[in-house]
């Protein structure tokens, strides 16, 4: 394990007990957050993107915000739907946020999770050409986008511009010259994630897999890994990718974490069938530091990676999360190889 950050779904409710009662409640806690998390020593700041709910939703303002409040910590999303995403506006956007962030940006996109509404990708005015499906659509437009960050020049010049341009044919500015390289792809199945090595992309891998051998979710998850470690291999790209896995764990620290996560103790593995597959999704670990470490080193598929993105349950506000970070810095990370 080389780095560990936090990965938050950013919902938002009146219901008691809440601390994120608005979105913008959870827009303002999500910044201060990845500042407290940078102050404790995380590596990541990771968000959720949910169209049509009361959780995050356009990512890239609020990137912007937390690059330009912070100077290390990395600030990416897990996963941005594909399928609503127009690449030239994507491709603007992401290389704004990333140039105020000083290239941190590292962003995990994908087809998508099950959506809030029906189709909802047509509402943005998107859907697949005939005779192909939406995951084929969403990625398409991932394919387009990894062009557009090439930065590569495509579209025409007005012979009679507004202001000057450079020789040649033009590219979406503002240009990132490294964010190409920061992509991840969040792949349920093994296919997707051999074919988002092809491309050159990183893996980001859930805490929800495509269930294809029966096996416990996190060998199955490591048995993605290394196929996506081969497949990169035979790509022969000139770099080495990263992978990430996501996880629930709950240290319990006090009183209050004991209340809430006690009973997750015996979580087990769960399958059954999300939209018209089936899968496999992980367990929440829970329990004292010591005890987290002891189960955590028998995961394989934290064992392949070397990111491990923790989801956290924002609506218990920005304190407590902190703490629930800092435990994972101090008294988890270093004694499973995390530095």
């Amino acid at each position: 394990m080389k780095k560990i950050g936090f990965l938050s779904f950013g919902h938002w409710t009146d219901s008691p007990g809440s601390r994120t009662r608005t979105a913008a409640d959870v827009l303002h806690q999500s910044i201060d957050l990845a500042v407290a998390a940078e102050k404790v020593g995380a590596d990541g700041a990771y968000f959720r993107v949910h169209h049509f709910a009361r959780q995050l939703g356009s990512p890239f303002p609020l990137l912007a915000a937390i690059g330009a409040r912070t100077s290390r910590i990395e600030i990416g999303t897990g996963v941005i739907d594909m399928r609503y995403e127009n690449p030239l506006y994507f491709a603007e956007d992401a290389g704004a946020a990333d140039l105020i962030a000083g290239e941190r940006l590292q962003l995990g996109v994908s087809r998508g999770s099950p959506e809030q509404v029906i189709e909802g990708y047509k509402y943005f005015g998107y859907q697949p050409d005939e005779g192909k499906t939406d995951a084929d659509m969403g990625r398409e437009h991932t394919e387009f986008m990894l062009k557009v960050l090439e930065g590569g020049g495509f579209a025409q010049p007005n012979p009679r511009p507004m202001f000057p341009n450079p020789p040649g044919l033009l590219r979406v500015e503002p240009h990132s010259p490294t964010l190409r390289d920061r992509i991840w792809w969040g792949a349920a199945s093994d296919a997707t994630a051999e074919w988002a090595a092809k491309l050159g992309m990183n893996l980001m891998s859930s805490t929800l897999k495509t269930d294809e051998s029966g096996e416990p979710f996190h060998v199955q998850q490591a048995n993605q890994i290394r196929k996506f470690r081969n497949a990169w291999a035979e790509a022969g790209h000139d770099h080495e990718p990263r992978v990430s896995v996501s996880r629930s764990i709950m240290p319990i620290i006090d009183d209050e974490s004991r209340a809430y996560f006690g009973h997750e103790r015996s979580s087990d593995d769960q399958f059954g069938v999300i939209d018209d597959f089936r899968a496999v999704f992980g367990r929440t670990y829970a329990g004292e530091p010591e005890e987290l470490v002891e189960q955590l080193r028998d995961d394989e598929g934290i064992a392949e990676a070397d990111t491990v993105l923790v989801t956290v349950p924002n609506q218990l506000g920005v304190e407590y999360n902190t703490r629930l970070l800092e435990s994972l810095v101090k008294d988890v990370g270093p004694a499973l190889g995390w530095k």
